[in-house]
């Protein structure tokens, strides 16, 4: 796992990476934290994210995806369903969730260059060193690079 410090956002923009994944809840809410950031600069990740189904168990260790261009720039939106809910108490990161999410985007977008924040740590409040070995191991031998925000 690479390590940088930026906008995971502005990167992608600017041509840094042909994947973006964030985690999301499975109840079709971009709220909060990064998501509200997706969803707002690229509308088509969260339009993605609505056409599945709210509430639905079934999404966990999938995801969707929206292609977006900014900047002359194309790259994918993945939306890795890594929690159930957004609220409540305790630990909201799924670790399984998380493994057969990464597992899948490391099958279908092979030899592609994949940025991520710190998916499941922050309002999921999942513990980034049990995650960061998940992803280590689930993108082993792809370009992968974790995006710690600085703004």
């Amino acid at each position: 796992m690479k390590i940088v410090k930026g906008d995971l956002l502005q990167l992608a923009a600017d041509g840094h990476f042909d994947v973006i994944v964030q985690g999301c809840n499975c109840q079709c809410r971009m709220r909060r934290g990064i998501a509200l950031s997706i969803s707002e600069r690229f509308p088509a990740a969260r339009d993605a994210d609505l056409r599945t189904e709210p509430g639905s168990r079934a999404k966990l260790g999938g995801y969707s995806q929206a292609t977006v261009s900014e900047n002359g720039h194309e790259f994918v939106v993945v939306n890795a369903y890594t929690q159930f809910d957004w609220q409540g108490e305790g630990v909201l990161a799924d670790y399984d969730a998380i493994e057969r999410a990464m597992r899948a985007i490391a099958r279908e977008f092979h030899g592609r260059r994949i940025g991520y924040p710190l998916i499941g740590a922050g309002l999921a409040r999942g513990d980034w060193g049990r995650i960061s070995a998940i992803i280590d191991v689930a993108l082993a031998g792809e370009d992968h690079t974790l995006v710690e925000f600085t703004g």
